[in-house]
């Protein structure tokens, strides 16, 4: 009995610390607080929502506060640490000491009770639920709740991951009880499961099951797939061969010609014959002389080849003889020879 009656007094202890620094820490937003004994003394940790006020200036406040939980309450050595809220809307006790306010400053119970549900569940809390008790529109005491999420309401759940906060809002008809309880985003239920696939099996270094049926078929395709390229390696040499004749025809291999050096004197002359030949030929038939004009005969003049060996030149001093070089005439095709009556004609007459 002696060690039951020791924890019962120590808890009454750490209410009544706690009830008193909720008193003195109002105005700073009181969050929670946590005793913690170790062998250099207490530790006393508070969370607040602003922590310059509760240090106060050069510390005055949080020196002030140190002393009274020593003498007050018998704790030895403390050392109290102050801790910023990260997120109020997170925290039940912040939630509901600001609800009472709102209360107490005449809000309508119904419009602050919703206004805090949708804050809690905008801050990302899987559930939370607000309860307000006490004379709220007549003589008669009644309880209002307004909740949304996921709530627990028993069990290991509830005292795993529910946070409860209590604060009272006095009014003139009488005191407003004000509970609010919050379910964390980081919350884990029992029902909530994760299937894990299994691991991937490790390949062992063994020597792979080959079916001989496949490796057949296998070789197979290869042999045809080699077969089809060859028949279209030849269809293209044949398509190419003809091809190749038709572009490049076959002629017998020509002798090379000696080339003979011509006399500076029958150059000259071999050129104009042949300039006027090509101009000769070249005239078409339809250029040719209408008028028929008796032909005569030509005069025969020397004709000099040009292969031969050019003319010595004489010795008595005379001038050199230039060989003359013949053009080239094409027969001349045989014009209607005009009629001995029409010429005669004339002739009479005269």
């Amino acid at each position: 009995m002696a060690s039951e009656r020791k924890f019962v007094t120590e808890k009454i202890r750490r209410v009544l610390l706690k009830e008193y620094v909720m008193s003195k820490v109002s105005r700073a937003g009181f969050g929670g607080l946590d005793v913690q004994r170790t062998p250099m003394g207490t530790r006393v940790t508070l969370i607040t929502e602003r922590p310059g006020l509760v240090i106060g200036r050069r510390g005055e406040a949080i020196k002030s506060l140190t002393k009274a939980i020593e003498t007050d309450f018998n704790f030895s050595n403390p050392q109290i640490e102050v801790q910023e809220v990260e997120s109020p809307n997170l925290n039940a006790q912040i939630m509901a000491e600001k609800l009472a306010s709102a209360l107490e400053r005449g809000w309508h119970f119904r419009r602050a009770g919703h206004s805090t549900v949708r804050r809690i569940m905008e801050s990302g809390a899987r559930g939370c639920q607000v309860t307000v008790a006490g004379k709220l529109t007549g003589r008669r005491h009644r309880r209002e709740k307004f909740k949304n999420g996921h709530i627990k309401f028993c069990g290991q759940a509830k005292l795993d991951f529910m946070e409860r906060g209590f604060a009272s809002a006095r009014m003139k008809p009488g005191v407003i009880g004000v509970t609010v309880q919050i379910m964390h985003p980081d919350a884990r239920l029992p029902d909530e499961i994760d299937i894990i696939p299994p691991p991937e099996p490790v390949a062992t270094p063994t020597e792979p099951v080959v079916d001989a049926g496949k490796e057949r078929e296998a070789k197979e395709e290869e042999r045809a797939a080699e077969a089809v390229e060859k028949l279209k390696k030849a269809v293209d040499g044949e398509e190419d061969k003809p091809k190749k004749a038709a572009s490049k025809p076959k002629t017998a291999p020509s002798k090379p010609r000696k080339k003979k050096e011509k006399a500076p004197s029958e150059q000259p002359e071999a050129e104009e014959g042949k300039k006027s030949d090509k101009a000769a030929s070249d005239k078409p038939a339809s250029e040719a002389p209408t008028e028929t004009k008796a032909i005569e005969p030509a005069k025969p003049k020397a004709v000099i080849p040009v292969n031969e060996k050019p003319v010595e030149p004489a010795t008595d001093g005379e001038p050199k003889a230039e060989p003359e070089t013949a053009p080239k005439t094409e027969p001349a095709e045989k014009q209607p020879e005009p009629d001995k009556k029409k010429d005669e004609k004339p002739s009479e007459e005269k």
